[in-house]
């Protein structure tokens, strides 16, 4: 097991939550409040997010799926229509366009990089694409700069289908954000950079709320007041003077809570039982329990980002010491989270072992959960997934993503990590790695 006698073997879980007595306070304070669905502390967190993101508005809802699908909703996204993923991601990326009835269409990565690849992106584009879904891998925001410039050249192939698509005037960029809370890229923050952002906060996340997640949008005609003409969608009331990111929060709510024209809270006024369904949506909202946990959680959440901070930057300085004696085949390549032009959520550690096989690579995931170290992978290319082959994809199209995840290992990250446990795992690391 351990060369060295004298290090104690340590259990070292991969991903667990950072909670306190102050979150247990503030949830048991939503429940004996008597208010424990969606209220008035889901939307305390809202406003507390736009302020963190710099938005106008924020929709907290049950997970980042749902925003993400949520969009596509609000857009008018579905038969006929074209979405852009890419290959390297995680299922929910990609399993919203088949919710929504679009084509799915997937893009390989850059080579030797998480970022989809941007020419090929480019080529991807036609008539009915209507949607693109850059993804910020671990935390590290997507040059959404190259996607609105694509966006821009390609204007002319775009063929608005409603009045909210026509006011775009172009592809629409809705940013899978799941792991990038906190993180921003030249001065902007992750939620204000995209036409629409999609974040999670289920239990594995920097900032979590148990399960949950939150849509925020950042549109140049957001503050314009909607014309009483515009006919957007049809059996939602129209209101004077209301603007284009009022009547997308409104249009969330309804389509959050099964197209119900009151929520909870305003059917409990005495004598205000009736409410009308104004379309036959869905249910998906955040509950007051939830976000109870994140009212907190944003108090802490610097803290506990400058903690993932200090936790890259020791991982780092142990790879570079380990690279020193790697020949330079064999060098162990880790991302870029931090540099002049942007600061990731350092989400996730992702390794390659450069030179070294799938199998090999298992091999050191196995040793490393034998000396009580939880490692993961991330990720397994979505057309290496079975209810993507059977969509037609093929791993064979997206060599590069492919090259991405063969030989692909991901370190634990989190606060709950002593100085202690990063030097545990660093020098287990190099021990096993140096006897492949």
């Amino acid at each position: 097991m351990l060369s060295n006698m004298n290090m104690k073997l340590r259990n070292i879980p991969f991903s667990p939550p950072d909670m306190t007595e102050l979150e247990v306070a503030e949830v048991r304070e939503a429940i004996l409040s008597g208010w424990i669905t969606t209220g008035p502390r889901t939307k305390k967190l809202e406003q507390q997010i736009s302020e963190f993101v710099h938005t106008d508005k924020t929709v907290c809802l049950n997970s980042a799926t749902a925003s993400m699908e949520m969009v596509l909703h609000l857009l008018g996204v579905g038969s006929g229509d074209e979405v852009i993923v890419p290959a390297y991601t995680y299922t929910a990326t990609a399993s919203v366009v088949t919710h929504v009835g679009a084509k799915l269409v997937m893009v390989d990565s850059k080579k030797d990089s998480v970022e989809m690849d941007y020419e090929q992106l480019e080529k991807a584009i036609n008539d009915k694409t209507r949607v693109i879904v850059p993804v910020d891998l671990g935390g590290i925001v997507a040059d959404y700069d190259r996607v609105f410039d694509i966006v821009e050249r390609k204007k002319d192939l775009f063929h608005p289908s409603n009045a909210l698509q026509a006011k775009f005037g172009r592809i629409i960029v809705s940013g899978d954000c799941a792991h990038s809370f906190g993180a921003s890229r030249k001065g902007k923050m992750a939620g204000e950079i995209a036409d629409f952002s999609s974040f999670s906060f289920h239990a594995v996340k920097n900032f979590t709320t148990a399960e949950g997640g939150a849509m925020t949008w950042n549109l140049p005609f957001g503050n314009e007041v909607v014309p009483m003409d515009v006919d957007y969608m049809p059996t939602v009331p129209k209101k004077e003077g209301e603007t284009w990111n009022e009547l997308l929060y409104r249009l969330s709510q309804l389509f959050s809570l099964h197209g119900q024209n009151k929520d909870a809270l305003a059917k409990t006024k005495l004598g205000a039982w009736e409410y009308d369904i104004i379309g036959p949506w869905y249910k998906c909202n955040m509950t007051d329990i939830m976000a109870a946990l994140g009212l907190v959680q944003m108090q802490r959440y610097q803290q506990l980002l400058e903690r993932r901070y200090e936790i890259v930057a020791k991982y780092n300085e142990g790879i570079d010491n380990l690279n020193d004696n790697l020949d330079d085949n064999h060098k162990v390549v880790y991302l870029n989270h931090r540099d002049a032009e942007h600061c990731s959520s350092h989400h996730l550690y992702l390794l390659r072992l450069s030179g070294r096989t799938r199998e090999e690579t298992n091999q050191v995931i196995e040793r490393m959960a034998e000396r009580g170290i939880a490692t993961n992978v991330h990720y397994k290319p979505l057309p290496m997934m079975t209810a993507y082959k059977a969509l037609g994809f093929d791993i064979k199209n997206y060599p590069n993503a492919y090259h991405l995840f063969e030989n692909e290992i991901t370190f634990p990250l989190h606060t709950r990590l002593s100085d202690e446990d990063v030097d545990y795992i660093i020098e287990n690391f190099r021990e096993v790695v140096s006897q492949l």
